[in-house]
């Protein structure tokens, strides 16, 4: 049996659901390490009730002798971190007594061209050549793996998963009667969310309709006032999993209008709910997800003209709505977690195995022969 420990920054419920599958299997023990729920706008502890965790408080993860501790007393095999933000993790990668275990790196970050990026595989290199395996979200990210000078036959792609079998009936909810007419936004409240593109193209379509669909928006954030009192608007605040899934089930359409998105599971999750989607080209996980005019429409970001005539493109295709939102069913399947196991789970295995063999940095290994092209 592999036993992988996870060393995690905030939890969600895509990887609590992921992380209760994987422990399930026969051929891996799982024990993850994360941030506990401190705010309001946060995942419930409750979600990692039946898997094997440490929930660290604010001093907690700061502290990096004892997270090291706690790590070596689990004798892991493999262990999985978050990126190479969070010091205390990133530090367990040199730590003597993690010298036989392998390394595993998660990241969503794109690739974006700036100096900050351009400088990481000299900033980083230590500690890349550390990882056995980088996992990446989608096609944006291997980009940046890519350049950072990890070897391509060390990259894999599926960092994340959902409970895909819990959204699937969903859409069969939705379609047993009149498809609904109201339009869906779930995330923070805050500038690069576009909260002032959505609240300003949604009023502009309303001008432009007859009998215009309600806009519900659940989240939370310091843009949380500029919603209030505007027409056809209902804010729901932030809602647990649970209490999400009546919300999902009424909506016709998901709408993310963000300025800048890694790989949003927000869109991965509706287009398993079935629902068609529109977002804009900053949004990661649209690349895998989304096609335009397949299953929903893809816009530039920050343009309130653009996101208007999507939102009156998909009211007047009300008719076709319900075939889009199966179409998007298909492209969010590959992230369901049984398939996300599968997937870990030969990883896993194979991060053993490259664990024992020593890199050569002039022959494929973890880290290749950097070079930008342009």
């Amino acid at each position: 049996m592999t036993k992988v420990v996870f060393c995690w920054s905030d939890i969600s419920g895509y990887m609590a659901a992921c992380w209760h599958t994987l422990n399930q299997s026969a051929d891996v023990d799982v024990f993850v390490i994360a941030f506990q729920a401190l705010t309001e706008t946060a995942f419930g502890d409750r979600l990692m009730q039946d898997i094997p965790c440490r929930l660290l408080d604010l001093q907690a993860r700061q502290d990096a002798q004892s997270i090291e501790q706690l790590v070596v007393s689990e004798h892991p095999d493999v262990v999985v971190v978050c990126g190479w933000l969070h010091q205390p993790y990133c530090k367990l990668a040199s730590a003597p007594r993690l010298k036989d275990t392998a390394f595993v790196m998660g990241m969503d970050t794109p690739w974006k061209d700036n100096l900050r990026q351009r400088l990481a595989p000299l900033v980083l290199r230590s500690f890349l050549q550390r990882m056995d395996r980088v996992v990446v979200t989608g096609e944006r990210s291997w980009q940046f793996a890519k350049r950072l000078g990890i070897a391509p036959d060390r990259i894999d792609r599926g960092l994340y998963g959902i409970d895909y079998d819990s959204w699937v009936p969903l859409w069969e909810d939705r379609s047993q009667s009149d498809w609904p007419r109201s339009f869906l936004f779930v995330g923070r409240y805050i500038p690069v969310k576009a909260i002032d593109v959505l609240i300003a193209a949604y009023q502009d379509y309303r001008d432009r309709v007859d009998e215009p669909w309600e806009l519900v928006c659940c989240g939370q954030g310091e843009l949380k006032a500029q919603l209030a009192g505007k027409p056809g608007i209902s804010d729901l605040g932030f809602l647990q999993p649970v209490e999400m899934e009546s919300i999902w089930k009424s909506a016709g359409a998901f709408i993310l209008p963000s300025r800048f998105d890694p790989w949003p599971l927000a869109i991965v999750e509706a287009a398993a709910a079935g629902l068609p989607i529109i977002c804009t080209d900053m949004c990661g996980s649209g690349v895998e997800v989304v096609r335009s005019w397949y299953n929903g429409l893809v816009i530039p970001e920050d343009n309130i003209a653009k996101l208007t005539q999507a939102l009156v493109t998909l009211h007047e295709h009300h008719a076709e709505l319900s075939v889009w939102g199966k179409r998007s069913q298909e492209l969010a399947a590959p992230y369901s977690t049984s398939i996300w196991v599968s997937r870990w789970q030969f990883l896993l295995q194979t991060a053993v195995k490259q664990c024992m063999v020593p890199a050569d940095l002039n022959s494929p290994g973890k880290l290749a022969n950097t070079t930008f092209e342009h």
